[in-house]
């Protein structure tokens, strides 16, 4: 019997975030400078971690601006 398992997942979390100035392009809201973290899981056993830093949107949540 073989079980083959080939599901990936990556989940984004927020740890932390503070008021940014300037808006955002696509709604017009405020943003936040915030500290990402993504979690990279194959076969529900997490096999990479990667943290970096996003401007973000407080209204429609989109990234405006990546910061490794």
């Amino acid at each position: 019997m073989v079980l083959m398992c080939f599901l990936v997942d990556q989940t984004k979390r927020v740890s932390s975030s503070k008021p940014a100035a300037g808006l955002c392009s696509r709604c017009g809201a405020g943003a936040h400078v915030a500290d990402m973290k993504t979690a990279t899981r194959f076969c529900f056993v997490p096999f990479y971690w990667k943290s970096w830093r996003a401007i973000i949107c407080t209204f429609c949540g989109s990234i405006l601006k990546s910061y490794p």
